[in-house]
């Protein structure tokens, strides 16, 4: 048979002489040659600064529970220190995993904890008797560029059982403002499965810079002086000390807190801060199970962008930050994401219409500042508009009552059918609706005034945003503890060297109030304040209207404001990532109009065809779960309301199932629960038929769909 002559037309190498050339390239390998290509090896990242690790042998101490178990984590009494005035590392970690697992998810045996999730349910599902700690290793280090002022922290969990053969990482963004074990209840999901789990704190956290006493949280949550921790503190204000000194003098016995305070718009950056967490888990990764190097000392770099199965995860803003991250990520470090409740802000004009039922709802695809501001306005008087819903009796009438009557002086309730209180706190509840608030959210009203969440949500973010000191007091506003008559007072001691484990970021909390500076006879507590305009006990209707006007004003702080919030639009572009939101109907924090909704739509008009993203609506949820657990204290939810935690779990199976297995994402639908009724306060125990399965044939009458531009949810 006769050898094909070569393309180049020249003949063929001999066998001799290939032997010959292959042994010159063994001997110029073997003496160091130019074309040996050095392997790739693990280098730090270049905004990582220094790593603290610590291994936890998941009996005394583990990843999930702080050695607290199930039962731990579930009992009623949180977990003491040996001094309360200084609080150890460990203790503050043990408190804070207690205090934010809580926080976030119902822990009563009713509501599911322990049946449904829990530590003790394992990944299949499966309650088992045992209390579900997990041994492995914790690493921590800020992200910085060298000034100290960014200091976001991030975090790393790998687990002992983690299969460097078979690698898996979740991200566990905080939600809200919280420090950096605020979103542990979702990194719970990825420990059970073996996965590596990136938290960050975002650029957040709950510890403040104590400005009387100038001491500032460092990254373990114990407390130093602000001149002593210099670039290692998790936060300081940024004020001079001329400008602490006029500071204190004028306004004393104040507190800052990072996410508002730090003059860096921290929202901008969440996806940001989120990568750079899934960057720092690699690195850890290929340092645990990278071939070592000879000639460097380094890891070979064993893992590189898309190596190891990535989903990012968390839930409200935490939430958001999955989805900014994936939007931003150039590198392909992300395979797929699975959030709840996601706080996204979406383009001045996102050219997507909601419909419900094939009615177009009145407004949509606002910014998480424009409808808080507008329910910081709203909704104190809307609080008095049902009777028996949940919260009710927390309300302050008759401040709520002024908040109506100044409501209607000032031109503000058109539609009121007379001036009495309950035709007022009607058209307020309408103003609310029309806004985008769906009817379901109407009985969650009075416990959202009564608990001041719109105003604490709206002051923390109008500062930020718009990059404001705390020596601005912007809108009149700061922080203080108070006394019971709402007069600001010394904190105390305890509260603050604890605060770093009980405090959520955004006062009121932890014992820290917000404060009306410019109240009628001197500064006081925000809830019981004097407004200048008023006169009256109207839960602070000037410092909302300011709050709000920044919308729209001229002035340097609503300049910065409106800047700040274009900063934190997304293009709805996840790159062809796997994708599964779920959203409760209910949820009177993130309006299912103002966020998943459009959010949904403008992702399938980036991405056409190409887009991978299934919406599901589950009906009877809200937004805190944690609430649904507090049945003495908020009756009524646990009977109205279920787990929406347990769907974030379960999107989190179906994005994992897709990527390992292939297996279709389900369909965009509503999803039908099954509230537990009874009495408010004592509902029946949960039960699978209350929380059904995500449908992956949902039934027509239940599919969401989009069409042209227009996303259509069925009622």
């Amino acid at each position: 048979m006769k050898r094909a002559p070569s393309r180049s037309g020249r003949r063929p190498l001999s066998a001799l002489t290939l032997t010959a050339l292959a042994a010159g390239a063994a001997l110029l390998s073997a003496c160091g040659g130019d074309d040996e290509t050095p392997p790739a090896l693990n280098e730090k990242p270049s905004f990582l600064g220094s790593i603290q690790s610590t291994r936890y042998d998941g009996n005394a101490d583990d990843l999930l529970t702080a050695g607290l178990g199930k039962t731990g984590l579930a009992s009623a009494v949180a977990p003491a220190y040996a001094d309360p005035l200084k609080p150890t590392a460990a203790e503050l970690r043990r408190a804070a995993i207690y205090n934010n697992y809580r926080a976030l998810v119902d822990m009563s045996s009713a509501g599911g904890y322990g049946i449904l999730y829990g530590p003790n349910v394992d990944a299949a599902g499966v309650a088992g008797s045992g209390e579900g700690k997990v041994a492995g290793t914790e690493y921590i280090a800020y992200s910085d560029d060298g000034s100290g002022a960014i200091n976001a922290t991030l975090m790393v969990q790998v687990p002992g059982n983690f299969d460097p053969a078979n690698p898996c990482l979740i991200t566990a963004t905080s939600s809200g403002s919280r420090g950096v074990y605020g979103a542990i209840s979702t990194g719970e999901w990825g420990l059970k499965r073996g996965c590596a789990v990136a938290y960050t704190d975002k650029g957040t956290g709950a510890a403040p810079h104590d400005l009387g006493g100038d001491t500032v949280p460092l990254i373990d949550g114990t407390r130093s002086s602000a001149l002593a921790a210099g670039k290692n503190a998790a936060f300081q204000s940024g004020l001079s000390a001329a400008e602490l000194g006029s500071f204190n003098a004028s306004t004393p016995k104040r507190l800052a807190f990072k996410h508002a305070h730090s003059g860096r718009n921290p929202e901008k950056d969440w996806g940001v801060y989120t990568l750079q967490a899934v960057e720092f888990a690699y690195y850890v990764l290929n340092e645990s199970y990278g071939e070592a190097d000879a000639a460097s000392g380094k890891r070979k770099l064993r893992y590189k962008a898309g190596d190891i199965l990535t989903i990012a995860s968390s839930i409200s803003n935490g939430g958001g930050a999955a989805i900014a991250a994936a939007e931003l990520d150039s590198k392909g470090l992300i395979s797929g994401v699975a959030v709840s409740e996601p706080a996204v802000q979406l383009p001045a004009n996102p050219g997507v219409t909601v419909q419900r039922g094939g009615t177009t709802v009145s407004a949509s695809a606002r910014t998480l500042y424009d409808y808080t501001s507008l329910a910081n306005l709203y909704q104190p008087c809307a609080a008095l508009a049902q009777a028996g819903v949940p919260g009710a009796g927390f309300v302050v009438a008759s401040f709520a009552a002024n908040r109506c009557a100044a409501l209607s002086a000032k031109g503000l309730l058109p539609g009121a059918a007379s001036s009495s209180t309950a035709d007022l706190a009607q058209a307020a509840l309408q103003q609310m609706r029309k806004y985008g608030w769906e009817a379901e959210s109407d009985a969650l009203h009075a416990s959202h005034a009564a608990f001041e969440i719109a105003s604490a949500v709206t002051v923390t973010f109008a500062n930020a945003l718009s990059r404001s000191s705390v020596k601005d007091h912007l809108c009149g506003y700061s922080y203080a503890s108070t006394s019971a008559a709402g007069v600001v007072n010394d904190l105390a001691p305890a509260a603050l060297a604890g605060m770093f484990a009980t405090g959520n970021g955004v006062p009121p909390s932890a014992g820290v109030q917000l404060v009306n500076n410019l109240s009628v006879g001197g500064p006081l507590r925000d809830l019981l304040s004097l407004s200048p305009s008023t006169g009256k006990q109207d839960f602070n209707i000037d410092g909302a209207l300011c709050l709000r006007n920044l919308l729209s004003g001229t002035d340097a702080a609503a300049a910065r404001l409106q800047t700040g919030i274009n900063e934190t639009r997304r293009n709805g572009n996840l790159r062809g990532k796997p994708a599964l939101i779920v959203h409760g109907r209910s949820d009177a924090l993130l309006p299912v109009n103002h966020t998943s909704r459009p959010y949904y739509g403008l992702n399938k008009l980036a991405e056409g065809a190409a887009s991978k993203l299934s919406y599901i609506e589950v009906t009877n949820a809200q937004h805190f779960d944690g609430f649904i657990g507090l049945p003495a204290v908020l009756p009524g939810y646990d009977s109205r309301y279920v787990p929406l935690h347990l769907y974030l779990f379960r999107a989190l199976d179906a994005v994992y199932d897709n990527l390992k297995k292939g297996t279709a994402l389900p369909p965009s639908q509503v999803l039908r629960t099954v509230p537990r009724g009874g009495t408010a306060g004592a509902a029946p125990a949960i039960t699978v038929a209350n929380v059904p399965p995500i449908a992956s044939n949902p039934a027509a009458g239940d599919r969401i769909v989009f069409s042209g531009s227009t996303v259509n949810v069925p009622d």
